[in-house]
Formats: C-alpha cells, sequence, structure tokens
C-alpha cells in the first residue's frame, strides 16, 4: 500500500484571490502526476502575518473563505486531499488563529490544525494560539501537521510518534537555514516522512522537500517548478531499518521497562566518588 504526496513552493502575496489561483492551478498539475494529497505554505491563502498581512484589517475574509470554497470544490473534483495554510479568523475582538486547514478528496474540510507555539511578535500582535494535535488518515497513511517555529519544540514531533504518524507535514516561513536540518533530524528521530512546504520568498535558504523517515531528503522543488513529489511506501527496503527496527525499538526504550528490568545494585555503580 503506497500513497503520493506533494509539497509546493509558491509565491504567496497578499491577495487572496491569487493565492487561490495558484493553489488551484498547483492541485491541477499534482492531479496529472496522480497526487492524493497535497501540501502548500504556513498562512498562505489569505497571506501571512507579519511578512505580508501589516492589519487583520486589510483581510478580505470573504474573499478568503470565497476562495477556500473553490480549492474544497476543486479538491472533490479531483479527488485530492489538500493541506493548506491560512489564517482562521474568530470571533471579534479574538485574534485570528494561524492555521492548516485539511481538506478531504470529498471537499470538505474535515479538520483544521491551529498553530500551538507562536513566536513572540504572532503571539503579542497577531494570533490567538491553539492547543491540540491535529491527526488525519489517507489510504491507510497517518498525517500529523505542525507549523513553522514549532521545529523548535521536540516535544510536538516526538507526540505524533505516539500518535502513530507516518508522515508529518510542517508548512512554515522559515527566517534561517538551519530550519532545514531541524527538520530533517526530527524526520530521523522519529523514523517517519516529514514533508516541508516553504514559500518561494525562502528559496534562497532552503528548497519545499520530503524527507525519509532515516533523515534523507528524498525530493526537493527546484525552480522553475512549484512541486515536487514522493509515493509514501512503509515496505521500501531503504527504510527497512527506520521503521522496522529503530522505530519500534525507540517506542520500547521510551517505556524504559528493558532498562528497568536490568537496574544492578551494586556499590560501584552507586559510589559516583569510584574510580
Amino acid at each position: 500500500m503506497t500513497l503520493k504526496i506533494a509539497t509546493t513552493q509558491p509565491a504567496g502575496t497578499a491577495d487572496a484571490c491569487e493565492n487561490g489561483r495558484i493553489v488551484r492551478e498547483l492541485m491541477r498539475e499534482a492531479a496529472a502526476a496522480d497526487v492524493r494529497l497535497i501540501q502548500f505554505p504556513e498562512g498562505f491563502l489569505s497571506g501571512y502575518a507579519k511578512e505580508q498581512i501589516a492589519n487583520w484589517d486589510d483581510v478580505d475574509w470573504d474573499a478568503v473563505r470565497d476562495e477556500l470554497n473553490a480549492v474544497t470544490d476543486l479538491a472533490a473534483e479531483l479527488r485530492m486531499w489538500v493541506v493548506l495554510g491560512s489564517a482562521h479568523p474568530l470571533t471579534l475582538p479574538n485574534r485570528p488563529h494561524n492555521s492548516l486547514y485539511v481538506i478531504s478528496d470529498q471537499g470538505e474540510v474535515v479538520t483544521r490544525y491551529d498553530k500551538r507555539f507562536c513566536s513572540n511578535t504572532e503571539i503579542t500582535r497577531f494570533y490567538s494560539p491553539g492547543f491540540e494535535p491535529i491527526v488525519f488518515d489517507v489510504d491507510g497513511y497517518r498525517f500529523g501537521l505542525a507549523i513553522c517555529i514549532e521545529v523548535n519544540f521536540p516535544q510536538l514531533f516526538a507526540e505524533y510518534d505516539r500518535l502513530g504518524v507516518d508522515c508529518l507535514l510542517l508548512s512554515a516561513w522559515p527566517v534561517d537555514k538551519i530550519f532545514f536540518r531541524k527538520a530533517q533530524a526530527h524526520a530521523a528521530i522519529q523514523n517517519y516522512w516529514l514533508s516541508l512546504s516553504v514559500p518561494a520568498q525562502s528559496a534562497d535558504l532552503m528548497p519545499s522537500a520530503i524527507i525519509g523517515p532515516d533523515g534523507s531528503e528524498l525530493t526537493a522543488v527546484a525552480a522553475p517548478a512549484h512541486l515536487a513529489t514522493v509515493v509514501l511506501d512503509r515496505d521500501a527496503p531503504e527504510f527497512h531499518i527506520a521503521l522496522d527496527l529503530a522505530r519500534p525499538w525507540r517506542a520500547e526504550a521510551n517505556r524504559g521497562e528493558i532498562y528497568r528490568n536490568r537496574r544492578v545494585e551494586d556499590p560501584r555503580s552507586s559510589d559516583r566518588t569510584l574510580v
């Protein structure tokens, strides 16, 4: 059982109508390549604060909703899952969430991930935080979601390991090159695939890419393209060690019983001054 996914690296704008057009164009391109799930960068549909949106009053929320509806309609037509970054408006005076909409191949928003760890600027000026991990299943593969600065909070990635994800979808607007190495490290430590989607504005720092459960870079978006694909395959021989050996062993090690059962009572162990 395999699943083909795509990550994207489009140029985001402050115009929701233009962003929606780009989303649908890339969805059609992905459909031609038999992609089942496509991922977009952080804040893409609405425009991303603070890079593109200085004030939420500048956002045409009706246009954002109209474009989201057009994306859901196309998802149903193409039978494709879509993970789309956008601000999600709340009831005034509450600030929006920084979110990822999960759109099913039936054209429904089936769930939404709200960024839990916002930056200092985000939490003090732009966004309301979320508090829940989100997982969803497509064709027997389980996905988890994270956004940008959350790459610095390893407990989130360990939590998704415990929730049994096969692939973590990380959408971002990164500002330093080390971000990519952190993403690779999380994939290698947790032994799951990690798909990274960043905007074209971050191309000088890193590409959007899909990373294997051993931490290897499997594919990356290369200009002038804005799309890259990978087939997830649990039976791929190159991932036997990561998926079949390392991941279950680390889960057992984290439970700790294999160590507690081997604890010794020895004065040469308990006295830390002995040589």
